[in-house]
């Protein structure tokens, strides 16, 4: 047997009669039977257990103070808790004093993650402002026709702006106002994760692609947004001002669909 091989029962029985016939052989006749001290631990009662709870997940958004609960999210349910938090961060938003204090909501943007389109706008305007949903006035509804006419629906896309707040008298955004509502726009699209982007104006061109360049000397060709195909357009506010130019939008979206893969309509 190995030396530190666990011993048998009978083991045991062998070494104590050896042990009592050892005694015996010494004119020993008989052992006090003396208790043994009870080494057993002490009770210990649940109630006085320390409670193990398990650590957070960690929260890795730039946005979000508390950590997101439960780390079995997926991926897009990860995304979708961020957004909204980052929708909640821009709606307590005071970096433009004048925005801030001339605003009745800020307006944050709609529609799906991974979004196959995006369009990003100017800023909201005075029914954007009142409902909180960005291209909800007259521009709005000209832009849901061309989504229809392009063969999609709204909710299909997401639509933003440059801006989450109004400008009094739906002024142009400052460069200042735009700087302080960029870092907003591209964790918005880091976020949702489309994989095509229209700018709509000027606006959204400069402060989107940080060019100087009009919309007239982008519109036609793609440009790159971190990766991301950008088609650069007229605005629809340009269009009902300017309704001729209708028929070079909507040879961009032709071009645009194309490239997407989607079918033109007309063809």
């Amino acid at each position: 047997m190995p030396e530190n091989a666990p011993e048998t029962v009978d083991d045991i029985i062998r070494q104590l009669a050896q042990h009592l016939d050892s005694h015996r052989g010494a004119g020993i006749e008989w052992i006090a039977n003396v208790p043994l001290p009870d080494v057993r631990p002490a009770p210990v009662s649940i109630a006085s257990l320390p409670v193990l709870t398990p650590a957070p997940a960690i929260q890795t958004s730039l946005f979000t103070a508390a950590p997101v609960e439960g780390a079995s999210l997926t991926g897009v349910e990860q995304r979708r808790q961020e957004l909204a938090a980052l929708a909640q961060r821009v709606a307590a938003c005071v970096r433009c004093p004048q925005l801030a204090s001339t605003r009745t909501q800020t307006v944050f943007g709609v529609g799906p993650l991974d979004a196959e389109l995006c369009f990003v706008g100017e800023a909201p305007g005075a029914d954007e402002d009142r409902t909180g949903e960005p291209f909800v006035g007259p521009a709005g509804q000209l832009l849901t026709r061309i989504i229809i006419a392009c063969g999609m629906k709204r909710e299909e896309v997401y639509i933003c702006n440059i801006l989450r707040c109004r400008p009094p008298g739906n002024r142009q955004p400052t460069p200042e106002e735009a700087g302080h509502c960029k870092e907003y726009l591209e964790r918005t699209i880091e976020l949702v994760r489309p994989k095509f982007i229209c700018a709509l104006g000027g606006t959204a061109v400069t402060h989107l692609l940080g060019t100087t360049l009009s919309v007239s000397r982008l519109r036609g060709r793609f440009l790159d947004y971190r990766g991301i195909p950008v088609m650069c357009t007229f605005h629809p506010s340009y269009l009902l001002r300017t309704p001729e130019k209708k028929k070079e939008v909507w040879e961009d979206m032709k071009t645009l669909l194309a490239r997407m893969g989607r079918p033109i309509p007309g063809k």
